[in-house]
């Protein structure tokens, strides 16, 4: 049985890691190689056609989440996340599943990346992420009937697009791992790479680096 996240635990945590990546954050601004040294372009990264844009589509400043349905980071900071866009209003946000704890985040990244395209997709994001432990598949079903959604479609859907959502996963993954990501949750802000959760000051910062940079979007 999944044990419920120990949200004290978390929030420590977080806080050490946030301080990490405000050291990575600064040697990105201080003339250390730009993300995109790495193989993936701006393109690739932000613009990946196959996945769904949420917040503002046509946002002048695009945050990119690394992220897995059962990372309890990933889902501590998700409304933190849709908060920071919804608040800015300009900001283009694009999850990319990196599904790197198991077979039941594939399962939930599965059934959502094929319905990519559809109201289904940010319905059954929102309802996975809201969940608060690690997950089976079992689990995963009830969270998106219990957001309206039918899991044996969303899987028919899956089936009919199987090849290109394993190619978007791999790509996702492959980015990851040029980006030399540690873990989940990860974003890419403009010219900088975060390696962890942030908090709202965290993004509303992240945000505003990437409009004064220039970043591309």
């Amino acid at each position: 049985m999944a044990q419920p996240l120990n949200r004290r635990t978390l929030l420590a945590r977080g806080a050490a890691t946030i301080a990490t990546l405000s050291f990575l954050s600064v040697g990105a601004a201080h003339g250390q190689a730009p993300a995109f040294a790495a193989a993936p372009t701006p393109d690739e990264v932000f613009r990946d056609p196959d996945i769904p844009v949420l917040g503002n589509p046509d946002g002048d400043v695009t945050i990119v989440e690394f992220f897995d349905y059962q990372c309890p980071y990933c889902k501590m900071s998700h409304p933190v996340l849709t908060d920071a866009v919804e608040t800015d209003g300009n900001v283009r946000l694009v999850m990319k599943d990196w599904p790197i704890f198991g077979n039941s985040s594939l399962y939930a990244s599965r059934l959502m990346l094929g319905s990519a395209g559809t109201p289904d997709y940010e319905v059954g994001l929102s309802a996975v992420m809201k969940t608060q432990a690690r997950l089976t598949k079992q689990e995963v079903d009830a969270a998106l009937v219990e957001a309206g959604l039918d899991p044996a479609a969303l899987l028919e859907r899956y089936g009919k697009r199987r090849e290109s959502v394993e190619a978007l996963i791999d790509r996702n993954s492959k980015q990851a791992l040029a980006f030399r990501l540690s873990g989940t949750p990860a974003f890419v802000i403009g010219q900088r790479v975060y390696g962890g959760a942030l908090d709202a000051n965290g993004f509303a910062q992240a945000i505003a680096d990437a409009r004064s940079e220039g970043a591309p979007r």
